[in-house]
């Protein structure tokens, strides 16, 4: 199923941890849409910043639970992580 790439890919994580990933590794971190698969995360990346990707790891992340009001909890909505590695050659410019 081909997807538009803007919809897979939500934005790119840029932390401390994900920095120091990216410039010793050559891994970059995206959110992406929890329904998307490997495929479709590698498909959108390919086309966006034409590169090439060579290996994509997922992970879920359960939202936490929030303060309580008014009788009521809240949660954060849970979302999914993608960590890209990307061939020697290639790079992305993130900021």
């Amino acid at each position: 199923m081909k997807q538009n790439p803007y919809y897979v890919i939500k934005n790119p994580v840029i932390t401390e941890e994900s920095t120091i990933q990216t410039e010793s590794k050559g891994h970059y971190v995206f959110r992406v849409d929890p329904r998307a698969n490997k495929n479709q995360i590698r498909d959108a990346i390919e086309e966006m910043y034409d590169v090439r990707v060579m290996s994509v790891n997922t992970m879920n992340y359960l939202g936490k639970m929030g303060r309580r009001v008014r009788g009521r909890s809240g949660r954060r909505p849970s979302w999914k992580k993608a960590v890209v590695k990307l061939h020697p050659d290639d790079s992305i410019e993130l900021m």
